[in-house]
């Protein structure tokens, strides 16, 4: 399609006329039109307009002073737009639709709702929930720059220049004014220089909310009527109260009784508060829901690991129907994806370099989620869809894993007992996946749990199966692309040595692995490297066992544990809604022999007991819990719908 004529709009306007200017409703969805198509001297012409229609084109921005000021209703789902600031020229735009669009995020999605003041529906769904949380940030990122303004003026001297200490005062505010998830930061900082650049223009008057563009009558009366911390949460999102004396207490947390805090004496206990507790996986989006089972969950990694600390505080959960994607700083849910008749058991994090039709190249974060349904969707988490969708197995999936070095080879394993490894591959110019079959592994019992070994994860992996633990040979330049167990480890010797189920399996460096449910009351701290070392041709191998950790004596399966290799750390939730903490930094370095005696954890965090439907909730299980690489941000799953986050200090 080339440039557009006044013919062709004629042709595509309502009402008909042979006037541009009499057009008020225009569609030029599905004409490949490009960016540099739309002329503004031609379009300007359009004095009437009031709906414009462009989806299903390859537009990449909008150009600025089309001059359709009348415009209400916008529709440019299915493009490759990637800014949406070009917005501000329609300040009477009532409806817009950006959907399909995977370069745009959820920054994106703020900065319309704040340049577009009379918006009343994005995407088919109410704006107000949206602007009220931008309401919110606007009003908390004024009070911040203008106390660094004040601070950054109190710091100068009679000597530096005006102009000069002005233009430094943006460049630090941008740089050190921080506030909300990560996922919105580039939405703050666009913010935190503008009011940067507003406090400049005026000499350092005061930002009051009233220079803040106003806000819909909608949105405010929304935002009133919502409490202080559910105003940054989506409506379907109900947060939990905690009792007055579980808030303030910091949890001061539970040793195991009549063992001392550490196993070793030396580790201190940490000081973990409760943040968040979400029911963001209802039924029905019903507030009575404590019933709906949360099985996994994961911390985005933070992709932009160049500068040093970078750690993610973004966390996908599963259970139910929905797979949410929650920044544990605030507890807002900024994606909720829901499958009607699904029941989803296991998340996955990714990131893929995608190159658009202009050739530009862009990172994408992509969750895979799966469950029930025996099928795997890919989710492109920042734009907010489901982008592709692998029906890998007949029968349901019971958890999955992406390779650590491959950033699309993709494990999921089935009830249907096999293995599969998948190259998603790179999503193509309609950012649509072409998944292929790399290898099919067989397994005797149903898999429950994934860990390619850390030393060497494009040779073997590494399951914890309802019979036991298993290892594979899954290198790629052998000819068998259908393969059987080459080694079952067992943790004991003895008749009932093999054939314990394994529901729990992490590596917590590169050589010690931490697995359970091989033992009742016990987690196995054992070394793969003095394993292998002594496998010879055998089969069947007795692991090394570096340490055995005290844990619940339930007889109750599938509590998943988990590992925070950067502090040493093993993680594992239990029948009482509790959390056992293991620093076991002592074990890694330890030389042997080790004590033989269990080891105690390093503490135990308490159910905190939050309330719901007017009543304490005193006891649930925590089927999963993990920590993100720093340990700032500790994550737990119960099968009550309740996902709780705690904040260490």
């Amino acid at each position: 399609m080339g440039p557009l004529s006044a013919r062709l709009l004629m042709q595509r306007g309502r009402p008909k006329s042979d006037r541009l200017g009499k057009i008020r409703s225009l569609d030029l969805s599905g004409l490949k039109l490009l960016s540099e198509h739309l002329d503004p001297k031609l379009l300007c012409r359009l004095k009437q307009l009031q709906e414009l229609d462009l989806s299903n084109n390859q537009l990449e921005t909008l150009p600025a002073n089309l001059g359709l000021s009348h415009l209400r209703i916008l529709r440019c789902a299915n493009n490759q737009l990637g800014d949406v600031t070009a917005l501000c020229q329609f300040p009477q735009l009532e409806e817009l639709s950006l959907e399909g669009n995977p370069f745009l995020t959820v920054s994106d999605n703020l900065k319309v709702s704040f340049l577009l003041p009379n918006l009343r529906k994005v995407n088919g769904k109410d704006a107000s929930s949206t602007s009220s949380q931008v309401e919110n940030l606007n009003r908390e990122l004024t009070s911040r720059v203008t106390a660094h303004w004040e601070k950054f003026m109190a710091s100068l001297s009679p000597e530096e220049g005006a102009k000069k200490a002005q233009a430094d005062f943006v460049r630090s505010a941008v740089r050190d004014v921080r506030y909300g998830p990560e996922s919105l930061s580039e939405f703050t900082q666009w913010r935190v220089r503008m009011i940067s650049e507003e406090l400049v223009a005026s000499g350092g008057t005061q930002v009051h909310e009233a220079d803040i563009q106003e806000r819909s009558s909608k949105a405010i009366a929304a935002q009133k009527s919502m409490a202080r911390p559910v105003a940054l949460k989506r409506p379907d999102d109900v947060p939990l109260n905690l009792s007055s004396n579980k808030r303030v207490c910091t949890s001061t947390l539970a040793q195991v009784e009549g063992s001392p805090v550490g196993a070793d004496g030396s580790q201190p206990a940490l000081k973990l508060e409760p943040l968040h507790f979400l029911q963001c996986h209802s039924k029905n989006n019903s507030p009575e829901d404590l019933e709906t089972q949360l099985w996994a969950c994961a911390f985005e990694p933070a992709w932009e690991e160049g500068h040093t600390g970078a750690t993610s505080q973004t966390v996908a959960t599963c259970g139910g129907e929905a797979v949410c994607v929650i920044d544990c700083q605030t507890g807002i849910v900024l994606h909720k994806y829901k499958a009607p008749g699904e029941e989803f058991f296991s998340v996955a994090w990714t990131a893929l370099t995608v190159v658009t039709q202009a050739g530009h190249k862009k990172r994408w974060s992509v969750l895979a989620a799966a469950g029930l349904r025996g099928h795997v969707r890919l989710l492109h988490v920042r734009a907010g869809f489901c982008c592709g969708v692998i029906r890998a197995h007949k029968r349901a999936i019971a958890t999955l894993c992406f390779s650590p070095t491959h950033e699309t080879h993709l494990f999921t394993a089935s009830y249907d007992k096999r293995i599969i490894l998948w190259d998603i591959g790179a999503p193509n110019h309609d950012y649509e996946f072409q998944a292929s079959q790399l290898l099919t592994l067989d397994t005797t019992s149903t898999p429950l749990r994934l860990c390619p070994v850390a030393s060497c994860p494009d040779t073997y992996l590494l399951a914890g199966c309802e019979g036991g633990c298993c290892c594979w040979d899954v290198r790629l330049d052998q000819p068998q692309k259908r393969r059987v167990c080459e080694v079952e480890f067992v943790f004991s010797e003895g008749s009932e040595a093999s054939g314990r189920r394994v529901d729990g399996l992490a590596f917590v460096n590169k050589d010690v692995v931490a697995s359970k449910g091989n033992g009742l009351g016990t987690i196995c701290l054992w070394s793969w490297s003095q394993t292998w070392v002594g496998r010879g041709s055998q089969s069947t191998v007795a692991v090394v066992v570096l340490a055995w950790l005290q844990w619940s004596p339930t007889k109750l399966a599938y509590f998943s544990l988990s590992t925070c290799p950067d502090e040493g750390t093993v993680l594992c939730g239990d029948e009482e809604g509790n959390v056992w903490i293991y620093d076991v930094r002592h074990v890694l370095t330890q030389q042997p022999p080790l004590p033989a005696a269990l080891q105690a954890p390093t503490q135990i965090l308490k159910w905190p007991q939050p309330r719901a439907l007017s009543q304490t909730v005193t006891k649930t299980m925590v089927n999963m819990v993990v920590a993100n690489p720093s340990f700032t941000y500790l994550t737990a799953l119960t099968d009550s719908n309740i996902v709780a986050i705690w904040k260490r200090h």
